[in-house]
């Protein structure tokens, strides 16, 4: 239950985001969005202090007391419902969830072992539904939404990464089914990217001339188009709920 005190605020707060994984690439980008469509900023990270830092500092010194950092392993079963309070006493109040962070490696058949399971189901299943279930009454509350980035791979595997797309189709699932159990009060949708930043992983599945030339506009997003589409389920979609938006310039086509 939200206390009385964050309750009594709500009308007089500008809306407030809670972003995962925002330190930088994408996660960044929604959050530069995000703050120039005028919301307040939680801004989870894991590891990247450093670029955390450096991000809301730099916004908050274009908005004072506008955007909160916090730190925490998804991984860890207690740090949802820990990163969420933490947004609230900042704040008080919570308009849109941006379920974003990721962990995403190869893991071959013969090699998939229960580490590397529990880390890609953790960070990309079990945290955002933890994640959504603390935030769903203060989401009530402003009738806020969630977004959640997914992958144009949830539905059509690809191989070496079979535990990964699983847990990208479980959040699509999770997507669907919270769209029907939170609304009409909480709209729930996601965005499932194509090529948008080349990955820093030593082996990829694809090269960049693969990617471009199975691409139907034939290039790579940005992770700008991205954080674009959260901004336009946010603030345009009134009538959009358990969607999932593809922003891969018609990748899906020719998996």
């Amino acid at each position: 239950m939200l206390a009385r005190s964050c309750l009594s605020r709500l009308p007089m707060s500008r809306p407030v985001a809670l972003i995962t994984g925002a330190a930088k690439r994408i996660g960044a980008a929604i959050a530069e969005r995000l703050f120039d469509d005028g919301y307040d900023l939680v801004l989870h990270y894991r590891s990247a202090g450093p670029d955390i830092g450096e991000l809301t500092e730099r916004l908050n010194a274009r908005r004072a007391d506008s955007v909160f950092a916090v730190q925490g392993d998804l991984t860890d079963r207690a740090a949802p419902a820990r990163i969420v309070a933490a947004g609230l006493d900042a704040f008080g109040r919570l308009d849109a969830l941006i379920n974003n962070a990721s962990s995403f490696y190869p893991t071959p058949i013969g090699s998939v072992d229960d580490e590397a399971f529990d880390d890609l189901i953790g960070t990309n299943a079990r945290a955002p539904l933890m994640l959504s279930q603390a935030a769903s009454t203060a989401l009530k509350a402003t009738r806020g939404a969630i977004v959640n980035l997914v992958d144009i791979y949830a539905d059509r595997p690809i191989p070496r990464y079979v535990p990964y797309c699983m847990a990208k189709a479980a959040l699509v699932a999770m997507t669907y089914g919270l769209a029907r159990e939170l609304g009409p009060d909480v709209r729930v949708n996601a965005i499932a990217p194509g090529n948008i930043v080349w990955s820093t992983n030593p082996e990829k599945a694809e090269t960049l001339s693969m990617v471009e030339e199975r691409t139907a506009l034939k290039r790579q997003g940005s992770p700008e188009d991205i954080a674009k589409a959260v901004s336009f389920l946010l603030r345009d979609a009134g009538y959009v709920t358990g969607q999932v938006l593809r922003v891969d310039g018609g990748r899906w086509l020719n998996i």
